[in-house]
């Protein structure tokens, strides 16, 4: 996969232009500190672009590795039902 592919969706940066393709999330990787660059969640999102280049994988992998340690330590939002419960039924018998 080349580093010019481009992401279905791109990656959302707080404060920055989104990350549109390979080479842009590679770019602020790499522009990380060192001392962040070793955290395993950042080692993670490096791994997956890698892998992506060079294993011809999924553009979806590298920006699922990006968006996880994006959002790292964020607490997961609650999960609301979809649907109304199901009537309770007595039985007759």
């Amino acid at each position: 996969m080349p580093w010019s592919a481009r992401f279905d969706d791109p990656i959302p940066i707080p404060g920055r232009k989104p990350l549109r393709t390979l080479r842009d999330e590679a770019k602020f990787l790499m522009g990380l500190s060192r001392v962040e660059r070793i955290q395993p969640h950042w080692l993670d999102a490096i791994e997956a672009v890698i892998l992506v280049v060079e294993r011809n994988g999924p553009t979806m992998l590298a920006r699922i590795g990006m968006m996880r340690a994006l959002n790292h330590g964020k607490p997961n939002p609650k999960l609301v039902p979809r649907r109304k419960r199901a009537k309770a039924y007595k039985l007759i018998g």
